[in-house]
Order: structure tokens, then C-alpha cells, then sequence
């Protein structure tokens, strides 16, 4: 797992291990309380009591709310954490865990009595707080204060904390995609980050070089990778759950791959460049979600598409007014350059739809300005063709802890991408102004009479600096959301 932070759990009390720890965290609950579980262990060990000790701080017991004590065991100090879970949510325990392992930076183990009323769902999320808020990604030499080398959770649930690990190493894994600087990470890189992890999580997979994406018609994405020296992929993972026998319902999730987007000839300018690297998120959430899918026993049949590219300009890069032929037939006229994560996923997306025949076609992409000024940056943009599928993604964000929003596809606004030339433009024009919908009206185009939806993820899926499990850079969101959509485990 690329965490660095080895989590594990025992059977015991706090005591058991206190006196080889540098830090041990005590929960409480809103009131606050001290969980009553663990409320004589620590009677006597303060000189104010843990009562007054958390009024003489004006604690609540609120999720991600930590009061610190040192204490003499034996011979050392341990430091002792109380911290507060709130309702004792999922979701308030995967930002308490969060917060402790933020406290715990720094130190070699830290042990963490859980939450007397968890439960394995509760717990899942607590440990995926804990690791995700874990994670560290740098190029040189380590952080000043690193994670915590060892984290032990008293508790035997183990395999709800194996699941919540599970689900917090293929965040990391769709974080370290997107954080790598786009100098290593061109679309041949990320192929080969696909087939090792595809071998380490028995996927199988198939990479399309340029030739074969020439002669097969995938028109889209060799015109956005033709202006770089590195050529564009397709990247296609398969999963096939261990119960053959059985019918499964087959997904297929598309991500938009995109592992340097300069806008092309139709540049952007530079501070808009500074997080380009990160517009290929939704490729690396597509491979990160794929990688846990066995370890998930995930009944579903899955195949990700990633369509890898580097938008850069070039004397063989594709112009404004150029046509192209998408994968299928269709064309569509080139107005912005810069507008190219749709005309990639409109190849994979017409692939899916023509030879994969999938149940359901969910695609995420950092697609637009757009949903990002309308949403902010925690909520994705959920575009659907069916309310059962809206309301399932919906349901999945809200569990996660990834949220969406449903957006309309607003036939009023089809009109705007009608081109005189092809059969649809790749932006908008007749002053309709809504970018998000125009991009996901394009894209729906390309997907048959399918159950179709779109996450637009560019607020989201990048963040300016730390928060409860959301680290600075790319956050890798999308991978819990879809995971507890396709029903691992209970994910």
C-alpha cells in the first residue's frame, strides 16, 4: 500500500501496549463524555480528572476535536489524546481518525482505543481516516514531521480494518497517479503503472499504442496526443469476480487521462497550468478503484478505460476547425483546443457502448471550469440518463464521504454544440453559458441508449491544503465513491 503508516489491530486495553507507545487516544463523545468503556481505565491519571480536564479546554467531544495530556507510565511520558467522534457517524469517525493521525505525526506507534459503539462500518471509516490523512507525496528527501510508522487500533475487528485500509491504499494509489509531476508521467508511464498494478491486483489488461489507436478509428484521442512528442494510450483494465458462475452485472468506468493539459494551441495561461498535472485524476481514480476490486470481493464485472493524453501545442497538434472522427463514426468540430478531456472520453465512451456492451457507463473527468465555480471543491457534478443510477451514485457519495450533486441535462441546451461542418462542436456557442452541462450533453452523445453518468470532478478532485482525510494536492476522489457504488464488501 503506498501509505507508508503500517495499521494493525489487537485485542486488548489501552494498558496492554500504553508503556511501548509514544501516544495513546482515548475517545469522546459529544457532551463530551469520555466513552464510558474506557472511562475507569482512566480514572486517577490526571491531577484534574479527564471531566475537567476537557471542560477546562471547553471540548465538545465534536469529530476531529483532539485535548492532549502528557502522562508518566513507568518509566516515560505518553502522551494521551482525547478525541472526540461527535455521533459516532461514519462519517464523524473518519475525520477523528483523521485528526489523530495528523496529532500523530512524527511519532514511531501510536495506539488508539476505538469507539466503544463502532461498529464494522464505523470502524472501515475511522481506519480509512487515519491512513488517508496519513499520506504524504514528495519528490526528494522526507517530510519534516512524517506519519506515524505504526498505528494499532484495540480492537478485533480486523476485517473491518483490513476494509478500510483496502479502500485507503487505492486512494493512495489514484493520489500518487495524479501527484506525479507530468516530466515522468507521460501517457506510455501511466500505461505502465496500469500493467504493474493490474499484475499485483489480477486484473488483466490491454495498452493501445498510437498505431493501433490510428487504425482503429479512435479519432479523439490521437488528435489531442498529436501535438506532444510522447504519444497517447488506452489503458483497459478487466475485472472478473471469482464467482464466474454467476451472472454479474458488467460496469464499465471511463476516466479522462489527461497527464498534462497545456490547453494546447488554444494555451492556457500559466497559473492555470500550475495543477495540470492533476488532469488526469479521473484516469487515476478509474485504476485506483480498479485495484481494490478483488480484495473488495466485488461482485460486479468491471473494465476501466483511461484515455491517456498530453495536450501540448505543436506544429502537429491539432488546430481550432479542425473535424475529427470519433471512435463509431461521429465527428466533431474543434472550436477550443483546450476543451479536450471530452473529445478523448468520447472515444472510450463510444468503445464501451459499441463493443462492451455494459449495464451501466459511469465516466469521471476533471472536465470543466465550469462545475467547479458552481460547486466548489468538496461536492462532484453527477450528470445521469436514469434516476435509478443518479440515485444510486448519490447515495454512494453521501456514504463515502465523497458527495455529488445531480446536475440537469438540459435538452434546451443541446442546440449549443451544433456545428456546420460536423455533427457537434466540442464547446458551446449561442450564449447559453453553462459549460458543465454543455460538456456533459457532448459527451452523452457517445453513449448509445445506455444507462449513462457523468461525474465532473474538477473541484473536488484537487485541494489547496490539508483537511480532516483530504491532503493537499490530488485528493483521489471518486475512488471511495465508486467503490462503495459497485458494492465491495460494503465499501
Amino acid at each position: 500500500m503506498p501509505v507508508n503508516t503500517q495499521l494493525n489491530s489487537v485485542d486488548g486495553t489501552i494498558w496492554d501496549i500504553a508503556s511501548t507507545v509514544e501516544v495513546v487516544a482515548v475517545p469522546v463523545l459529544a457532551g463530551p463524555e469520555i466513552d464510558p468503556a474506557y472511562a475507569e481505565e482512566l480514572t486517577g491519571l490526571f491531577a484534574l480528572g479527564a471531566a475537567d480536564l476537557l471542560a477546562h479546554e471547553k471540548a465538545k467531544g465534536g469529530p476531529g476535536e483532539v485535548v492532549g495530556a502528557p502522562l508518566r507510565l513507568g518509566d516515560g511520558i505518553t502522551d494521551l489524546l482525547l478525541y472526540g467522534v461527535g455521533d459516532g457517524s461514519p462519517a464523524a469517525l473518519r475525520r477523528a481518525g483523521a485528526a489523530i493521525a495528523r496529532r500523530g505525526r512524527g511519532c514511531a506507534h501510536v495506539a488508539v482505543a476505538v469507539p466503544s459503539g463502532a461498529g464494522d462500518e464505523g470502524l472501515a471509516a475511522f481506519a480509512e481516516g487515519l491512513l488517508m490523512a496519513s499520506y504524504d507525496f514528495r519528490v526528494g528527501g522526507p517530510p519534516k514531521k512524517p506519519a506515524a510508522e505504526k498505528i494499532t487500533l484495540l480492537t478485533d475487528a480486523e476485517a473491518a480494518v483490513e476494509r478500510g485500509a483496502t479502500v485507503a491504499g487505492a486512494v493512495a494509489i489514484a493520489r500518487d497517479l495524479a501527484n506525479t509531476p507530468s516530466r515522468e508521467k507521460s501517457p506510455q508511464w501511466l500505461a505502465e503503472q496500469a500493467e504493474r498494478l493490474a499484475a499485483e491486483s489480477g486484473l488483466t489488461v490491454r495498452i493501445r499504442d498510437e498505431r493501433e489507436l490510428r487504425a482503429g478509428g479512435f479519432g479523439g484521442i490521437v488528435a489531442v496526443g498529436a501535438g506532444s512528442a510522447r504519444p497517447p494510450r488506452l489503458i483497459e483494465l478487466t475485472y472478473e469476480p471469482d464467482a464466474p458462475d454467476a451472472p454479474a452485472r458488467h460496469v464499465v468506468l471511463v476516466g479522462k487521462g489527461i497527464t498534462f493539459d497545456s490547453g494546447g494551441l488554444s494555451l492556457k495561461p500559466n497559473e492555470s497550468m500550475k495543477n495540470m498535472k492533476t488532469d488526469m485524476a479521473g484516469g487515476a481514480a478509474v485504476i485506483g478503484t480498479m485495484t481494490a476490486l478483488r480484495a473488495l470481493r466485488v461482485p460486479v464485472r468491471v473494465t476501466g478505460l483511461v484515455a491517456a493524453a498530453e495536450n501540448l501545442p505543436s506544429g502537429s497538434a491539432m488546430r481550432p476547425g479542425d473535424v475529427i472522427r470519433h471512435y463509431g463514426g461521429t465527428t466533431s468540430e474543434v472550436l477550443n483546443t483546450d476543451a479536450e478531456g471530452r473529445l478523448v472520453l468520447a472515444d472510450a465512451l463510444a468503445y464501451a457502448d459499441a463493443e462492451l456492451d455494459p449495464d451501466a457507463l459511469v465516466d469521471i473527468a476533471t472536465l470543466t471550469g465550469a462545475a467547479k465555480l458552481a460547486l466548489g471543491l468538496r461536492h462532484g457534478a453527477l450528470y445521469a440518463t436514469q434516476d435509478a443510477l443518479a440515485a444510486e451514485l448519490l447515495g454512494a457519495g453521501a456514504d463515502s464521504g465523497e458527495p455529488l450533486w445531480r446536475m440537469p441535462l438540459t435538452e434546451d441546451y443541446r442546440e449549443a454544440i451544433d456545428s456546420d461542418v460536423a455533427d457537434i462542436a466540442n464547446i458551446g456557442r449561442g450564449g447559453f453559458r453553462a459549460g458543465s452541462i454543455v460538456a456533459a450533453l457532448f459527451l452523452r452523445e457517445f453513449t448509445g441508449r445506455r444507462a449513462w453518468a457523468h461525474l465532473d470532478v474538477a473541484g473536488p478532485a484537487r485541494a489547496g491544503s490539508d483537511d480532516a482525510e483530504i491532503t493537499r494536492g490530488a485528493t483521489g476522489y471518486g475512488v471511495r465513491l465508486l467503490l462503495r457504488w459497485l458494492g465491495g464488501r460494503n465499501a
